[in-house]
């Protein structure tokens, strides 16, 4: 499952799905909101293009690290301290595999997929500098 949608992720799910015949190793990453003095987060994606860059990194995965399941899902919309952001689970034959696999690709979607982040606070908010910039020194949509 490659996603970006503004509901939550069943986690649970995912993990079941991504047990395929042949798995000795399952890796699940779980991005979430950080309370580091924000009280919302709000992000924005460039879907069409943020979907078939996501695409593109899970095929990347599977083929180098042997994976078989890559499922990422990356949420938009407000978030809550505690809420997912980013949900990533990969499974393959052997750990190195698994964790290498998931390893790449959260690099690779911090590098290249048009999603930007704005940390809210009391006294307002201000979008995070990102490693895609898409136009912008402060990699925010506007």
């Amino acid at each position: 499952m490659i996603a970006i949608q503004e509901d939550d992720v069943d986690i649970g799910a995912l993990i079941n799905a991504a047990k395929k015949d042949g798995t000795g190793a399952l890796v699940v990453f779980d991005g979430v909101v950080r309370d580091d003095g924000i009280t919302e987060m709000e992000l924005e994606a460039y879907r069409d293009v943020a979907i078939q860059e996501l695409e593109k990194i899970a095929r990347d995965a599977t083929h180098q690290f042997k994976l078989l399941h890559v499922d990422i899902v990356h949420r938009i919309g407000r978030l809550s301290v505690g809420d997912n952001i980013l949900v990533i689970i990969v499974s393959a034959g052997h750990r190195p595999g698994a964790y290498a696999g998931s390893r790449y690709i959260i690099e690779e979607i911090k590098k290249g997929v048009p999603i930007w982040k704005k940390e809210l606070t009391k006294d307002g908010g201000r979008w995070v500098p990102g490693e895609y910039a898409h136009g912008s020194e402060t990699g925010s949509p506007k």
